[in-house]
């Protein structure tokens, strides 16, 4: 098994015409997902290297059967273009496009909140690989191979960095989830702790967090109360000066609270032990996977 993406998946890119879209659809088709479709108002009826383009998402789904969505269309579209898949009936939507402008975060969440089965992973995200099965986003599926450790991560460059240790040491991933590191995320890592939880092939979770917010102390308390697979964690920024945003939008210390010291010492008091490099991390996971 894996989690969000697998062979079933048939995948709608909306801004499948423009530069960014053309080249990971293509390259996510070349991988084996099924890439059934792409979206672009107004050039419904090309089609790009043999893949239908239609104008809008309601006429997708209806010819293609599309049951997944990924987004690359520019900051000021992407609201709508995510808002206009879910309301076309495409159940797993992964958001690529990063500089959403806040509000406009706060009104797909709003609008997806009454919309229970409808799962978005991002903005600002690398999206989702299951090696072997669909990629569906920008990770270098290259890097990964089959296995069972379940990957999530609010950084792309650290997902790809953790999971290719792990494959260097004989290990490798049942799925790979970057949920993006803006300030409203679509998924946050409880809910794909628990879709980890309830994946058969994962044995292990590495959760790869950073700097600013709540939510890996949230997580932390969630994995004490519902997850029983070991979880591995990571915190990027304990160098990051107060004040300062780090890269991501949602990375920014406040005082005393969103500090990597604090997230990690959250994680510990429940039993999660946490690598204060990516190659600890890998250690970790080896140690706790050949010993059981």
């Amino acid at each position: 098994m894996s989690i969000l993406v697998d062979r079933e998946t048939r995948v709608c890119v909306s801004g499948i015409t423009g530069r960014e879209g053309t080249f990971h659809a293509l390259n996510n088709k070349r991988y084996g997902t099924g890439v059934v479709s792409g979206v672009t108002p107004g050039k419904g009826g090309q089609r790009v290297d043999g893949i239908p383009v239609f104008n809008s998402f309601r006429e997708a789904v209806a010819r293609t059967d599309a049951n997944t969505a990924m987004v690359f269309v520019p900051a000021r579209f992407a609201a709508d273009s995510i808002l206009e898949a879910a309301d076309a009936g495409i159940r797993t939507i992964v958001a690529i496009t990063e500089g959403i402008p806040a509000h406009d975060e706060l009104r797909m969440s709003a609008h997806l909140s009454v919309l229970d089965d409808v799962r978005l992973i991002g903005p600002n995200c690398p999206g989702v690989l299951s090696p072997g099965k669909a990629n569906v986003g920008i990770i270098p599926a290259a890097f990964f191979r089959e296995g069972n450790v379940g990957v999530v991560s609010r950084s792309g460059t650290l997902t790809y960095q953790i999971g290719n240790e792990l494959a260097q040491r004989g290990f490798g991933n049942s799925s790979i989830v970057g949920i993006g590191g803006d300030p409203v995320p679509g998924s946050s890592f409880i809910d794909v702790l628990a879709l980890f939880e309830a994946d058969s092939e994962t044995e292990l979770v590495v959760m790869s967090g950073e700097i600013g917010g709540s939510a890996e102390e949230e997580a932390a308390q969630f994995i004490a109360d519902e997850v029983s697979k070991p979880v591995v964690g990571y915190i990027a920024g304990f160098t990051a000066p107060p004040g300062k945003t780090m890269g991501h939008a949602g990375a920014i210390v406040s005082g005393s609270k969103g500090t990597a010291r604090a997230k990690a010492e959250a994680l510990e008091a429940v039993g999660v032990r946490v690598g204060r490099t990516p190659t600890e991390v890998s250690d970790i996971v080896v140690e706790i996977l050949d010993g059981s």
